[in-house]
Order: structure tokens, then C-alpha cells, then sequence
């Protein structure tokens, strides 16, 4: 049984902490165990190497993993309404589940669908030599502060041939890679990206802090040559990819992948879907409309004008959290799962996961126990400077329902 194994692990030399939960939900009451423990460790950094795009406030792949080798079986569908880099769906993909995924930014989907159908390095390697970089009709002065003048060219150029492209419905495979590595390498903070100096490279400073930033450091944006890095990049994503997945997983792995408003994602079928595993927005601790504005306008959009939830008081938090919940409900099998991740928020003070209890139950969905993971610190908090012990997101948060 899940919830005893959860309560009874001991894989790293640690025994789980159980703590009771009492929730009063409009009139119906229940005791749900939280469980805290180290299920998945920051020991543990090696995952596949498609997993290797960047995205601010994504979670680790071993997250996904604790749970989909646990509540599915290979070929059953897995599915995550805010998909974002698509860390859930490459996952299932890779245990050879059925990956199904939904985010309102259309950028998600750029992200993760090439990953789903790699081309060979060979083949990237061909079409980055027939693109022409030369021409360019845009021009775009206010991000010389991220790139030398003629990088700048290069990118616009790529950005101009995929927006082309896409509008003659010849964007094949291989293009959609080629733009979602050059999307990755966009802006960071070493000699693989595009850019000049930045902050890391899961989002994208403002001109105007980036001015500063070079201020600051007294930089000047060097020539950056993008092919080469492209092709780096390829390869280092490739590294574990061997062009197939293992014969033990005959079935049907093709992804379904849309861009709806999670509370009502009408395009997944209705009991389709074996396993939920997602994060939602903790309410507005992360602002991904300006921390991807960069990334939106290389594929043509506004990020300011995608309707990513902002939502900074609780009440409004738990109501939209419901309405998601209501449409998982209707999506999941019966007898089906969902872990539903919040992590840590304003400094520990707000134990989110209590709330999801609140929605999940409300929405129909019975809990089961909450997990906690638990971490001496993360990656993404130490690349910011900080001291993890006393900020940062120090736990994963799961409330782990079973669909009635």
C-alpha cells in the first residue's frame, strides 16, 4: 500500500516523522497524516539528460519519478495541468507512460515537445549549417544590452526563420529542437549562452537591471557565435538519448500536449488518466510572465499578455485551486492518483499543502496523506547566493489524493 510504504521508508538512513493533520472542510471532517522524510535527496543530481532546460521554480525529476514508478504502471497515461518545462512529462515519457500535459503559456509546449522526439546530433548539425543567419528584416536596440551587435543579428535572423517557418507549416522536428536549445541559451551567466553576463538562466532580467548589472561588473557584451553553441548544447541534452527507449515499453507513448486554462482543460478526455503529479503557482511567489519575457518574444509573443495566475491572498488561491482540482476530478480514472507539490512559501509561515487538503477535498478527491520532503538545500538557492537555511524552498509539500 502507497501510504505505508511512505510512512515506512528508510532508503536513506532516515525514519519518517508523522505528524496528524485535522481538517474541517465544510462539514466534513478527517485526519490526514503528514509524513516527512528525505524520499528523494539533493545526493541524488543525476537524471536523464533530457531533463537539461532550464525554468524558474521547476522541481527535480526524481519528484515525478518517486511517485509515477509507485501509482502507475508502464503504458498508463500521467498528466499535469501546469506543466512548465514539461519535468512530469519527460519523466513519464522516459518510464514509458503516456505523457499528457497542459500549461496557458504556449512557451511550455516549445519547450518539452522536441525533447519528446529527439532528432540525431547529426541532423541538428545540418540544419543549423543550411539556416541562413545573415538576413534579417526586425531589429530589436534595446537588447544590445545583453548581446554584442552582431550576435544580436544571428538571433533575430533564427528568430525570423522559425517564425516563417511555422507560418508556412514547415517546421518540422528538427527546427523545433534547434529553437528550443537556442530558447535555453538565450541569457545566462557563463560562456555556453548567447548573452553577457546575467543572472542564472531559468528567466530573464529587465533591460534596465541588465544595464545595471553590466554597470556594475563593467562588462560589454562580446561576440557570442551561436551555432556552435546550439550544437553544444545538443549534445550535451543527447548525452544519455540512445534514439529509442528500452523494448520493454511497447506502448503507446505519444504525447498529448495543449494550451488551456488549467480549470478547464476540455481537450484531456474525461477518465483518461491513471496519474497527476504537478505544481501550480504558489501564489505570487514567482512572476513567470517577466521572468520568460525573453523567451516569449523569441517565439513572436507577449509574455504580458499570457493570463498566468498572479494571485497573491490565500482565499482567491484556494477557489482557483478548487476549480483545477474539479477538472483533475473528471480527468483522473477512478481509483486513479493525484500528488499535488507546493513548496515552501513566505518563509515557512504558510503551510500551503493544508490548503490543497481543503480544495481536494472539496473538489471530490480523497486524501490521503501528505508528504514532505525534506533538504538541507537546493541548487537554484546557492546559484542565487543564498543561504539556504533560512531562505530558499527547503521542502517539496505533496498531498497525495485517491480520485473516489
Amino acid at each position: 500500500m502507497f501510504v505505508q510504504s511512505v510512512i515506512e521508508f528508510s532508503e536513506f538512513g532516515n525514519v519518517t516523522h508523522l505528524e496528524p493533520f485535522e481538517w474541517d472542510v465544510d462539514g466534513k471532517k478527517g485526519t490526514t497524516m503528514k509524513a516527512t522524510n528525505e524520499y528523494w535527496t539533493s545526493r541524488q543530481r543525476q537524471a536523464h539528460s533530457l531533463h537539461e532546460i532550464s525554468y524558474r521554480a521547476c522541481y527535480k525529476p526524481q519528484l515525478p519519478r518517486f511517485f509515477i514508478e509507485r501509482l502507475s504502471e508502464p503504458g498508463d497515461a500521467v498528466y499535469d495541468p501546469f506543466m512548465g518545462r514539461g519535468t512530469t512529462q519527460m519523466e513519464a515519457f522516459l518510464l514509458g507512460r503516456k505523457p499528457l500535459g497542459n500549461d496557458i503559456n504556449p512557451l511550455s509546449q516549445v519547450l518539452l515537445s522536441p525533447r519528446l522526439l529527439p532528432p540525431s546530433l547529426e541532423e541538428i548539425e545540418r540544419r543549423l549549417n543550411e539556416i541562413d543567419l545573415s538576413k534579417t528584416e526586425g531589429q530589436a536596440p534595446e537588447l544590445l544590452a545583453f548581446y554584442h551587435s552582431d550576435t544580436l543579428k544571428q538571433i533575430i535572423a533564427l528568430k525570423e526563420y522559425f517564425i516563417e517557418r511555422e507560418r508556412l507549416g514547415m517546421l518540422d522536428s528538427i527546427d523545433a529542437w534547434i529553437r528550443m536549445v537556442a530558447i535555453n541559451r538565450l541569457s545566462g551567466h557563463s560562456k555556453g549562452f548567447f548573452s553577457v553576463y546575467t543572472l542564472p538562466p531559468n528567466q530573464a532580467v529587465s533591460v534596465k537591471r541588465q544595464l545595471k548589472i553590466n554597470q556594475t561588473r563593467n562588462q560589454i557584451p562580446e561576440f557570442k557565435e551561436i551555432r556552435s553553441r546550439i550544437l553544444k548544447k545538443s549534445r550535451s541534452l543527447l548525452k544519455d538519448w540512445n534514439g529509442n527507449l528500452d523494448e520493454s515499453h511497447p506502448h503507446d507513448l505519444s504525447s498529448v500536449l495543449v494550451n488551456q486554462d488549467a480549470k478547464n482543460v476540455s481537450e484531456i478526455t474525461t477518465s483518461s488518466v491513471q496519474l497527476v503529479v504537478t505544481s501550480p503557482p504558489f501564489l505570487d511567489v514567482v512572476d513567470y510572465q517577466a521572468d520568460n519575457w525573453l523567451r516569449c518574444w523569441f517565439i513572436g509573443l507577449d509574455s504580458s499578455e499570457i493570463k498566468i495566475s498572479q494571485l497573491k491572498n490565500i482565499p482567491d488561491w484556494e477557489k482557483t485551486m478548487t476549480v483545477v482540482l474539479k477538472d483533475i476530478h473528471r480527468i483522473v480514472k477512478p481509483g486513479g492518483f493525484i500528488a499535488f507539490e507546493v513548496g515552501e512559501v513566505r518563509g515557512g509561515t504558510v503551510l500551503l499543502e493544508e490548503n490543497v487538503v481543503h480544495c481536494g477535498v472539496r473538489a471530490g478527491l480523497e486524501p490521503l496523506i501528505i508528504l514532505i520532503n525534506a533538504q538541507e538545500f537546493t541548487k537554484t538557492a546557492n546559484a542565487w547566493g543564498v543561504d539556504n537555511k533560512s531562505k530558499g524552498t527547503n521542502t517539496n509539500r505533496i498531498v497525495v489524493f485517491r480520485n473516489r
